[in-house]
């Protein structure tokens, strides 16, 4: 019996994606996320760029998987450079309530309604598409709106309203140095992201105590997700991408990943630094 469960063991670690470090400091890190996800039910995607190196890991970083709620920090964005560009302010009023009180429900709460209310306001989901593809944003698909995506019969491979953990970070990277949008709605996007409500069980469960979080939760029914940012103890940022479906247990893969991801990034920046020029990493103190 042992021998089979090891040998299923490394089936499935066989089966997961290549990996897609940019740092060979980092490879002992991806080389533990990738064993994490083998063991774990279900599909994941996980992608964490370093903001200050460029430092990227990955586990199947490049595959589809839906977005469900954090479509809703895309939606956001693209409100926001329609104020930047003078076509819409954050006191319009949509169905009788203010876009500034819309787009904080939507995202500190996760309001559906009022993610559909913005996204109709803004000409509905192909308007937001058109507007990440000019923007140079690759890998992200907005397809439907929240109501449509919930009332279609679900299917977790369908590529529709999908993202790929790459091309997730590389929006949260363009939101978190001003590229995407100036940086008074840069930080008042990160703001919203840091009062995030729900998700508790996932990025934030198992970091230190305080540990700086802002992120966007997405959730269907056997699929969980959770990105955005994690500050480590020296200042320096990560944007990060988790997905996890067909699984009941995403919120703690997610959690785990989280903690995997955090504490290999502590641990390269410790490193002296000829250790880590030795290595391959270009990361300094």
């Amino acid at each position: 019996m042992r021998l089979k469960g090891l040998a299923c063991f490394l089936i499935a670690l066989a089966a997961q994606p290549a990996l897609a470090a940019s740092s060979p400091a980092l490879e002992p890190l991806e080389r533990q996320l990738q064993t994490l996800a083998a063991q774990r039910p279900g599909n994941v995607g996980i992608a964490a760029l370093d903001l200050k190196t460029g430092e990227l890991i990955g586990v199947a970083p490049d595959e589809p998987f839906p977005m469900a709620s954090t479509v809703k920090i895309a939606v956001a964005a693209n409100y926001l450079a329609q104020v930047e560009h003078g076509r819409r302010t954050l006191d319009r009023q949509i169905g009788g309530v203010s876009a500034a009180r819309l787009m904080d429900a939507m995202m500190t709460r996760s309001d559906n309604h009022a993610t559909d209310l913005l996204l109709r306001d803004l000409g509905g989901p192909a308007t937001v598409q058109a507007w990440l593809r000019q923007q140079g944003l690759e890998g992200l698909r907005i397809d439907r709106n929240i109501a449509r995506l919930l009332a279609d019969k679900r299917d977790l491979s369908d590529i529709r309203d999908s993202s790929t953990p790459r091309a997730m970070v590389d929006l949260l990277k363009r939101i978190d140095q001003a590229t995407l949008l100036s940086r008074s709605n840069s930080d008042y996007l990160l703001d919203m992201m840091a009062r995030c409500r729900t998700g508790k069980n996932r990025i934030r469960a198992l970091l230190p105590s305080g540990t700086p979080v802002q992120n966007k939760t997405g959730t269907l029914n056997r699929y969980s997700s959770d990105v955005g940012f994690i500050t480590l103890p020296d200042g320096r940022r990560l944007a990060v991408a988790f997905f996890a479906r067909n699984t009941n247990n995403g919120p703690s893969t997610i959690a785990w990943a989280a903690r995997t991801v955090y504490d290999g990034f502590v641990r390269v920046m410790q490193m002296p630094f000829t250790y880590r020029a030795a290595a391959g990493s270009y990361a300094s103190n």
